[in-house]
């Protein structure tokens, strides 16, 4: 399971090698909030650049912005996704809204929205009670748009206990 915390702190310290010594390393430290945000709230969201290859488990609990290619599951616990341009992604996904810009293959599971812009591919379910397809997208699968089903098909949502909650909160 990634840590986007820890994905962060990796990212944010880089390596630069210079041009004049191939044998000479120097360190740049990121200017203040160049990726993330320190409010919760905020506009700004974490960012995954397109040279990030990622497989397993992603979780956060901010927005995040991918560029790279994903594979697995991501679950951003009711925050913003948006797919850049540059994004392949294969994975099932949960937050609260999600944009797709690039590519996407799984299930999307947005718990206010799901928007696949003009730019946008997707394969897979939607599960969400609003839908935005922009002309010119391209999008293959269903589209749940109930309340009920949107929320059972989360892997923490999926146990016997879980469910008679559910069934008994409406």
């Amino acid at each position: 399971m990634l840590d986007i915390n820890e994905l962060k702190r990796n990212v944010t310290t880089r390596l630069a090698f210079s041009s004049q010594d191939e044998n000479t390393i120097t360190t740049r430290k990121p200017a203040e909030n160049t990726f993330v945000s320190k409010e919760k709230n905020s506009s700004q969201l974490a960012m995954i650049g397109p040279s990030i290859h990622f497989k397993g488990e992603l979780t956060g609990e901010e927005g995040l912005i991918i560029d790279g290619s994903i594979e697995g599951t991501i679950d951003l616990k009711g925050n913003q996704l948006i797919v850049g341009e540059n994004g392949n992604i294969k994975a099932d996904v949960y937050a609260k809204t999600i944009k797709v810009n690039g590519i996407l293959n799984g299930e999307l599971h947005g718990v206010d929205k799901v928007h696949i812009s003009q730019t946008g591919k997707v394969t897979g379910n939607i599960y969400s009670p609003k839908v935005v397809i922009e002309e010119g997208a391209k999008f293959k699968g269903s589209i749940d748009m109930t309340q009920k089903n949107n929320s059972s098909h989360h892997p923490e949502n999926s146990s016997a206990e879980n469910i008679k909650k559910q069934i008994h909160s409406k």
